[in-house]
């Protein structure tokens, strides 16, 4: 993929409450990411609001575009193209990134990118490892994705495994409201966990018997319910970080043990993590320890490219741009579009 000419993209990121823009030079170096995140905003509400979501990225969207393209010291007229978002995630906050992206596209003459917000997660690998080149494993999960992929090639996705009911990230959410925690689940889960006992409660780790990649994590969260119904009713004391911790591991397990499992079968010793969940950082540490045990390489981008932001769509949208991916002002928003779908 030798190129003389270096490749700017203007990338847009609008999928769930992140407004973000960013400028990515050649698929791995970021000239800006700027992020408008609506975190306090949907905590008054215990979750995101798709409509309000939807509202304040109309609201932001120039102001985070433009913010980019100072910081990365470019006008429109330096770019190469436009890459956006658009699909999956919510469909309102998916529409505003995309009219965007097309205005942009149509006014300054500028190829237009289409990207799968899960590639997006997946190719935030490549900012910071600048080494990592396909085939390897990930394991993407987040709020509302927990997926188990070969990477075949940039672009190129084998779906090994699937959450059959909550994603992972979906699951901290929960247990962490029935906690008391609030939102956002994950990271609060995360911090008070540190001053828990992970073997206070023993949670269950669930396994597909004909799938053995696929993910159930429906069952860890009844559970944690239960037990909290069962504390209440025999008057027994809540530890809230223990449960949390707890919870935490259990996850983190399962998550773990199915990646090592594809790192074994495939005989790929590459691991990648992906997603919001990605953050974790039990689940890092965890994961990290596994891979040094079974002699794989472990890559995780920093946390703050592991939530959403327009840099990682900014790596993928160079690399179909390479193969020659173009899509017309017909692109639309799909909320339901699958790895591997066009």
């Amino acid at each position: 993929m030798e190129d003389k000419k270096d490749v700017l993209i203007l990338a847009i990121e609008s999928s769930c409450d992140e407004t973000a823009a960013a400028v990515v030079k050649n698929g791995r170096e970021v000239l800006s990411n700027v992020i408008s995140s609506q975190i306090a905003l949907h905590t008054l509400y215990g979750g995101v609001v798709p409509e309000i979501a939807s509202r304040k990225h109309i609201e932001k969207i120039n102001y985070v575009i433009k913010e980019a393209l100072d910081q990365a010291g470019v006008t429109l007229k330096d770019l190469d193209a436009v890459g956006v978002t658009y699909g999956p995630g919510l469909v309102g906050a998916l529409l505003v990134g995309v009219a965007e992206a097309k205005a942009i596209s149509y006014a300054a003459k500028l190829p237009l990118v289409g990207v799968h917000h899960i590639e997006g997660h997946i190719s935030a690998n490549y900012i910071e490892n600048k080494d990592l080149e396909p085939p390897f494993i990930c394991l993407v999960v987040s709020g509302g994705h927990t997926h188990l992929v070969t990477v075949r090639d940039y672009g190129v996705y084998e779906i090994l495994g699937r959450t059959r009911d909550d994603a992972a990230g979906e699951a901290f959410d929960k247990v962490a409201r029935a906690i008391g925690l609030g939102y956002p689940g994950g990271p609060k889960i995360d911090k008070v966990s540190k001053e828990g006992d992970p073997d206070a409660v023993h949670f269950p780790r669930a396994k597909v018997e004909d799938a053995p990649y696929d993910f159930s994590f429906s069952g860890v969260k009844s559970a944690v319910l239960n037990h909290l119904n069962g504390c209440r009713m025999k008057g027994e004391e809540i530890v809230q970080a223990d449960i949390a911790a707890s919870f935490q591991k259990a996850v983190c397990e399962v998550l773990v043990s199915h990646a090592m499992d594809a790192v074994r079968d495939q005989g790929i010793r590459k691991l990648a993590l992906a997603g919001g969940v990605a953050s974790n950082s039990t689940l890092r540490r965890m994961m990290q320890e596994a891979c040094e045990r079974e002699k794989t390489a472990f890559y995780r981008p920093s946390p703050i490219l592991c939530t959403d932001n327009a840099a990682m769509i900014g790596a993928a949208a160079y690399y179909e741009y390479r193969k020659g991916v173009r899509h017309g002002l017909d692109l639309n928003a799909v909320p339901n579009l699958r790895l591997g779908e066009r």
